[in-house]
């Protein structure tokens, strides 16, 4: 991968960081990014953007609207064409997982 290929894609995938910061988990308020919710993003050569997510929780009651919340946000990033994103449940989420930030505004720290 080129330098100017390599910086667009660090772009890009700051990009779709910051559209996935505006996604929060309807159960505890805070956006699924930082929260830890996100274990993959990957984005292709042709647009695009494969993401990998889990749960705070297998039997959430709003999984399949989380997955629509998350591709509407991606979508709307500048060189996304086309989101996929995928429920995993391999590792399971734990707290370990979320930024320190998080930690300490949920007083986990």
């Amino acid at each position: 991968m080129t330098t100017t290929a390599l910086a667009d894609n660090e772009t890009l995938i700051a990009g779709i960081i910051a559209a996935l910061r505006t996604v929060h988990d309807p159960e505890i308020p805070v956006n699924i990014y930082d929260l830890g919710l996100i274990y993959r993003i990957d984005s292709k050569d042709d647009g695009l953007v494969e993401i990998e997510m889990t749960l705070t929780a297998p039997g959430c009651p709003v999984a399949g609207e989380m997955l629509t919340w998350v591709e509407k946000a991606v979508i709307e990033v500048d060189g996304v064409e086309k989101v996929a994103v995928r429920l995993v449940f391999d590792p399971p989420w734990d707290s370990s997982r979320m930024t320190d930030d998080v930690k300490l505004e949920l007083g986990l720290l």
